[in-house]
C-alpha cells in the first residue's frame, strides 16, 4: 500500500524539518477548528442547569442538547471522511466550518429548546465534516515520518485540550451567561474561516471524483446514528425493554448489510480492506475505550462534585484546570516524544496513566478533598490524554494512502464519538440503578462507585489491546534480523540482501 505523499509546493520544507509560515498557519487553522469541535462536546455540560431553567426544560430534553450535538457528530463522520475523500477536502472543510459558525451564532440567539437541539445537532454534522477533513489535510501536507508526526501530535494535542478545557471554559462563561457558551466559538471560526480560504492547500485534483456508494452511505450512517441514538436514548426508555432491544437488533441488521454492500461495491464508502492493517484496527479500539472512559468518568466527576459535595461550576472548572493545562502546554514537545519512543510505546503508557486516574478516584467519600481524592486523578489525566490522544490518532493513520485518509481520519474519530455516546450510557445506568432512587450522600456513592469500577474497566480493556499491540509490533521488527548482520558488516541492506541470496545459492 501506498503511503501518504506532501501535496503542497511548502512540503519539501516540511519534509526537511523547516517549516515555512504558510504551513504554520494551515496548521494553526486546523488546529483551531478541532479545537472548537472537541470543545462543543463537553463546553455544553455545566450550562445544562441554566440552560434548563431559562428555557423551562425538561431532563428528558435538556439531555439532547448535548445528545443532538454527539448524535450528528458520531453518525456522520464517516460519511464526512469519505467526502473529504471524493469532493476534496479543502472544499469540505470551508462548507463545514462556515455551517459551524452560523449554527453557533443561531444556537446562542434562539428562545426555544426545540430550535437549540437543532443547532446543536447541526454543529455536529458540522463537526463530522471538518474533523476528518481537516485531519486529511495534515496527513497529505506532511510526508510521513517526523515532519507527521510533529504536526499530528501538535492537532490532536489540541483536540484533547478542547476535551479538557472544555468544562473549564464552560465553567467561567456560565458565571456570565450560559448563551456565551455557544456565542464565544463564532468569531473563533469566523476568523479560521478568513485563513483557511487564504492558507489551505489548493491542490490541482481538488475536484469531484470517484463514484458515491449511495446504499453503503445509507446503511453505514443509519447503523452509527442508530446506535448513538438508542445508546443515548435506553437510559429512559430501559435497557431490556423492547423499544432498545429492536433498536440494537435494526442497528446489527444495518451493519450487516452495510458489510455486505461494501464487500462488492467497487467504490465502497469504507473499503473493509484498510482494517487489514493490524494497526489501524488496533487504533480504533482503543480510541473507543479511551474516549469512552473517559466521557464516563466525566460525567461521574462532574455529579460527584457538583451534587455531592456543592462545588460550583467555577469552582469544578478551576479544580480541573490543571489537567487541561497540561495536555495544551505538551502539544510542542509530543512530536519529539513520538519519534524517540513511537506510538506503540506510549499508548499503553498513557492508557494506563488514564486507567490510573480512573481507579484513583474510587476512593471518593462524602469528605472529598482535592488535594488528597481529585487533584492526583486530575494530574494522571493530564498525563494520560497528552500521552494517547495524539499517539492513537497517528497509528490510526499511519501507512494509509492519500486517496483513503479521510476514510482513516473518519473511522477514528467515529470510534471516538460512538464510543463517549456508548461508555456514557452504560455509566448513566449504572449509577441510575445504583442509588435506587435516593438522593442522599451514601446513595449517591453507592451509585458513583460501579460506575467508576466500569469506565476503569473500559480503559484496562484499551490498555490491554494497546499492549498486545506494542508486543506485535517489536516481534515485527524483529523478523528480519532472523539472518545475522555480522558476517557482512560493511555492506548497505541490498547488498547485504544480495549477498545473503549467493550464500543460500550456494547452500
Amino acid at each position: 500500500m501506498t503511503t501518504a505523499t506532501a501535496t503542497t509546493p511548502d512540503a519539501p520544507s516540511a519534509a526537511g524539518g523547516h517549516w515555512t509560515p504558510r504551513l504554520w498557519g494551515t496548521l494553526i487553522v486546523l488546529c483551531a477548528a478541532l479545537f472548537l469541535d472537541t470543545l462543543d462536546v463537553s463546553m455544553v455540560g455545566v450550562a445544562l442547569p441554566s440552560i434548563g431553567s431559562e428555557l423551562h426544560l425538561s431532563t428528558s430534553t435538556l439531555q439532547w442538547v448535548v445528545s443532538g450535538y454527539v448524535l450528528g457528530y458520531g453518525g456522520l463522520l464517516l460519511l464526512g471522511g469519505r467526502a473529504a475523500d471524493l469532493l476534496g477536502r479543502r472544499r469540505v472543510f470551508l462548507t463545514a466550518l462556515a455551517v459551524f459558525a452560523a449554527a453557533s451564532l443561531l444556537g446562542g440567539l434562539v428562545d426555544d429548546g426545540g430550535l437549540l437541539i437543532v443547532t446543536r445537532f447541526l454543529k455536529g454534522v458540522a463537526a463530522a465534516f471538518t474533523a476528518p477533513a481537516g485531519l486529511s489535510i495534515i496527513t497529505t501536507t506532511f510526508p510521513e515520518g517526523p515532519a507527521r508526526n510533529r504536526a499530528l501530535s501538535i492537532y490532536t494535542t489540541c483536540g484533547a485540550s478542547g476535551f479538557s478545557l472544555g468544562l473549564v471554559l464552560s465553567g467561567l462563561l456560565t458565571s456570565v451567561g450560559w448563551r456565551w457558551t455557544f456565542l464565544v466559538p463564532v468569531p473563533i471560526a469566523l476568523i479560521a474561516l478568513v485563513f483557511a480560504v487564504r492558507l489551505l492547500p489548493r491542490p490541482a485534483d481538488e475536484k469531484a471524483h470517484g463514484r458515491y456508494d449511495v446504499l453503503g452511505a445509507i446503511t453505514g450512517t443509519g447503523s452509527v446514528l442508530l446506535l448513538v441514538f438508542t445508546a443515548t436514548e435506553a437510559q429512559g426508555a430501559g435497557w431490556l425493554s423492547a423499544r432498545t432491544l429492536g433498536s440494537l437488533a435494526v442497528v446489527v441488521l444495518l451493519v450487516a448489510a452495510f458489510l455486505v454492500v461494501e464487500s462488492r461495491t467497487a467504490h465502497p464508502l469504507v473499503r473493509l480492506g484498510i482494517f487489514r492493517n493490524g494497526g489501524v484496527a488496533r487504533a480504533n479500539v482503543i480510541a473507543f475505550a479511551m474516549a469512552g472512559a473517559y466521557g464516563g468518568f466525566q460525567f461521574v466527576v462532574t455529579l460527584y462534585l457538583q451534587d455531592l459535595l456543592g462545588w460550583s461550576a467555577l469552582t469544578m472548572a478551576l479544580g480541573l484546570l490543571p489537567a487541561g493545562a497540561m495536555v495544551a502546554l505538551s502539544a510542542p514537545f509530543m512530536g519529539p516524544v513520538v519519534d524517540r519512543f513511537g506510538t506503540g510505546r506510549l499508548l499503553p503508557i498513557g492508557l494506563l496513566a488514564l486507567a490510573g486516574a480512573f481507579a484513583l478516584f474510587l476512593r471518593l467519600d462524602e469528605h472529598g478533598s482535592y488535594p488528597v481524592l481529585v487533584l492526583p486523578s486530575i494530574v494522571l489525566l493530564g498525563i494520560g490524554f497528552a500521552l494517547a490522544f495524539p499517539s492513537v490518532n497517528i497509528a490510526a493513520t499511519d501507512g494509509v494512502a492519500d486517496d483513503e485518509q479521510g476514510l482513516a481520519s473518519g473511522l477514528v474519530n467515529t470510534a471516538i464519538q460512538v464510543g463517549t455516546a456508548v461508555v456514557l450510557a452504560g455509566a448513566t445506568a449504572i449509577i441510575t440503578a445504583g442509588t435506587g432512587g435516593g438522593t442522599d450522600a451514601q446513595a449517591q456513592l453507592d451509585g458513583y462507585r460501579p460506575a467508576l469500577l466500569f469506565v476503569t474497566g473500559v480503559a484496562l480493556v484499551g490498555l490491554v489491546i494497546a499492549a498486545a499491540g506494542a508486543v506485535l509490533d517489536r516481534r515485527k521488527k524483529a523478523t528480519p534480523r532472523q539472518v545475522p548482520d555480522y558476517d557482512y558488516p560493511s555492506v548497505g541492506r541490498e547488498d547485504l540482501a544480495e549477498r545473503r541470496g549467493e550464500v543460500l545459492s550456494k547452500n
